[in-house]
């Protein structure tokens, strides 16, 4: 590389392959580097440690291999923004990440990561904040403004002008297993700074193998937008607080998850707001079983009682014959004559 003060790298959006190259490493000034989108491989190189200001760091949407390097959390200090979502990167979540206090998204989902969540992540002192760093932070000479693709409320959004103001934590769709940490929602380590995770806005961990109950200390984040923990392991009481209660359904199945904003008991019955209905429906069910039952059973006897005898017998089938042929008909016909006089009198 012949550019030392190259401070901004987009490359997203290409189709370009193979490994980051090593003299990347030498960009002393570089504060962010864009290569979304492309098919990069290989392992993400650790000459990227010698970029100390990197700052914001997006390589999602690529073919990277192997572990989430250590040196981030230890070489890059000023990073806020790690995007590494939808790689092949493995193996468990190093923590030596919780050293990024400014990180204010990081986005690790569709990898094949295991082991536990950190419990240290909660010295994301910047997701811990309500702080607005505000668009100069993210721009440089006024010209250039940076700009972040986040996963939030299901769906995929673009921030630039107000990416001051968005935290994201998003580890969905991995391998990850063990309970939920509580230092996710309080931290009360770090007190003596006056932080709290009120500020935490989105919380995707679904699609992971999460077991245990749910903290009761995650309806406290009073500012959470949009919480998804399907398809885990959790069981027990979802935690009582606004936020959780009218969260939707598909934020919670997969689950073994009770009590509002789900409809099951956690005493193995119905919860009693909805039990008055779905009795009254079990028991239309099972009016409408023997109901059909009946039918069924009316059919049987009938073709057993009628029509098999007509089969086997045939002094039966000719009386039957006769009754129908020379009597009815005969019925009929002068109830017909009889109705056609009585019209013409």
């Amino acid at each position: 590389m012949y550019y030392p003060f190259l401070m901004v790298i987009d490359l997203s959006n290409n189709n370009l392959t193979g490994p980051i190259p090593n003299s990347m490493g030498s960009l002393d000034w570089l504060f962010s580097l864009h290569l979304c989108n492309n098919s990069l491989s290989g392992e993400i190189p650790s000459s990227l440690q010698n970029c100390t200001y990197l700052g914001f760091l997006d390589l999602g949407l690529n073919k990277f291999i192997g572990s989430i390097p250590n040196w981030i959390g230890i070489s890059l200090p000023s990073l806020r923004i790690l995007i590494i979502s939808s790689n092949k990167l493995n193996n468990h979540i190093p923590i030596e990440l919780c050293r990024l206090t400014g990180l204010q998204i990081f986005d690790a989902a569709n990898n094949n990561l295991s082991g536990i969540i950190p419990r240290c992540f909660n010295n994301f002192s910047q997701m811990a904040t309500k702080s607005y760093l505000g668009p100069e932070s993210f721009s440089y000479n006024h010209s250039v403004l940076e700009s972040a693709i986040v996963a939030t409320k299901g769906r995929e959004d673009k921030y630039d002008t107000i990416l001051g103001l968005v935290t994201s934590l998003d580890l969905s769709n991995n391998g990850l297993s063990g309970e939920i940490p509580k230092q996710l929602t309080s931290l009360q380590g770090l007190w003596s700074l006056n932080l709290n995770m009120s500020s935490l806005e989105t919380l995707d961990l679904s699609r992971n193998k999460l077991s245990g109950k749910i903290p009761t200390s995650i309806s406290s984040l009073t500012f959470l937008s949009h919480l998804n923990l399907s398809y885990n392991n959790l069981s027990g009481e979802i935690p009582l607080g606004t936020q959780l209660q009218t969260s939707d359904n598909s934020s919670f199945i997969g689950n073994q998850l009770c009590v509002p904003p789900l409809t099951k008991n956690c005493h193995g019955k119905n919860s009693t707001t909805h039990r008055g209905t779905e009795h009254g429906e079990g028991v239309n069910d099972e009016e409408e079983y023997w109901f059909r039952l009946g039918i069924v059973m009316g059919f049987v006897v009938g073709f057993l009682g009628i029509i098999a005898p007509l089969l086997a017998c045939r002094i039966w089938r000719c009386a039957y014959y006769w009754f129908w042929q020379d009597y009815m008909l005969f019925k009929i016909v002068g109830w017909f004559i009889n109705f056609k006089n009585m019209l013409c009198t």
